[in-house]
């Protein structure tokens, strides 16, 4: 994914400023303070989310190595989430198609999209990102090597693997509609510190930007839509995304307020912070679907130490995480679902 703050920094890169652009976004944004506590919610009957299972398919995923388009990790992979959505007898549409990097690379992708009960029109969209980054662009070495993208990428397809299997086992009692998709391609995006005269826009979420362009069904719409990327680090800290806030403050509100009435404030933070280029952004302008971004991204220290990293593997992947945005996540779910007639 790519947060503004790269974007800014390609186009500021010479001064110096840009560096802490975020934390004074986040600053200036807080003198609005809109939804800036959490509304009363009833919570209704919801399924207990299996942080050990979520654990266990973020794991699968870096078992394979780094998921990046035109290797074998990334093929593997693929036909592993195709089947474990199958395996849960959701209705699957591999979305194969060609795309070309920044750089040239034609990267064959796919796009993993999974319906439950695709006969109600009330649906909502929830989605992740596969792929993991080609290069560790952040780190101080071997900054030309893939990464594991534990938590970029893995931890967001771990959370909604275990929202599949527990929705259906629990399908007699959902009366909406949820779609899955993985979206492929995309955390290929230009390397940071690309001088700004080389600067390529919409070079990020590429699998996004096709689908939005070329939905599974063309006349597909969603009531909302919820994206997970980077959601399973140890003291994680979610905050109100700029983007979310612009096209769908209401279900930006509703979620934190889930979360904070089961517990997890520590988790979702009332506090508005800068806007991230990442696939919600796409659905937004493209597909005309609300969707939010549910993103560990801090207005001080960004999106973490291990961010495009080598670290970025299973040592910094928690449970607890995992449990509080699942957890969250399903009882949204369930607060949509409307009583069985």
């Amino acid at each position: 994914m790519l947060a503004n703050i790269s974007v800014f920094k390609i186009l500021i890169i010479n001064i110096i400023i840009a560096s802490f652009f975020p934390f004074i976004s986040c600053k200036q944004k807080k003198k609005n303070k809109e939804n800036e506590k959490p509304i009363p919610v009833v919570l209704q009957p919801a399924p207990d989310f299996n942080a050990d299972s979520a654990y266990a398919f973020v794991e699968k995923q870096v078992s394979f190595g780094a998921r990046v388009p035109n290797t074998p990790a990334h093929e593997n992979c693929a036909k592993f989430l195709i089947d474990k959505l199958e395996s849960y007898q959701w209705q699957v549409i591999p979305q194969r198609f060609e795309t070309v990097a920044f750089d040239g690379t034609v990267l064959k992708s796919t796009n993993i999209i999974a319906s439950l009960k695709p006969e109600l029109k009330k649906r909502i969209l929830l989605a992740a990102h596969w792929d993991s980054r080609p290069f560790a662009d952040q780190d101080s070495q071997r900054k030309n090597e893939p990464i594991l993208g534990a938590n970029d990428g893995g931890s967001g397809v771990g959370v909604l693997l275990e929202v599949a299997r527990l929705l259906r086992a629990d399908t007699a009692k959902l009366n909406i509609g949820v779609d899955i998709i993985f979206f492929d391609s995309e955390d290929y995006g230009q390397k940071e510190g690309t001088k700004a005269t080389d600067y390529k826009p919409d070079t990020w979420c590429l699998g996004s930007q096709y689908w939005a362009k070329n939905k599974h069904t063309p006349s597909y719409i969603a009531f909302y839509g919820v994206l997970l990327d980077m959601v399973g680090a140890k003291g994680a800290k979610f905050y109100q995304e700029e983007n979310s806030m612009k096209f769908a403050p209401s279900i930006v509100q509703k979620m934190w307020s889930i979360g904070h009435e089961l517990g997890y404030k520590d988790y979702f933070i009332f506090e508005p912070c800068g806007g991230i280029t990442d696939d919600h952004l796409y659905v937004n302008q493209l597909a005309k679907i609300p969707m939010i971004d549910v993103i560990q991204y801090h207005p001080k220290n960004g999106f973490g130490e291990f961010w495009h990293k080598h670290t970025d593997n299973m040592d910094i992947i928690d449970k607890n995480t995992l449990k509080a945005v699942g957890q969250t996540l399903i009882q949204l779910l369930y607060n949509e679902n409307a009583p069985v007639q």
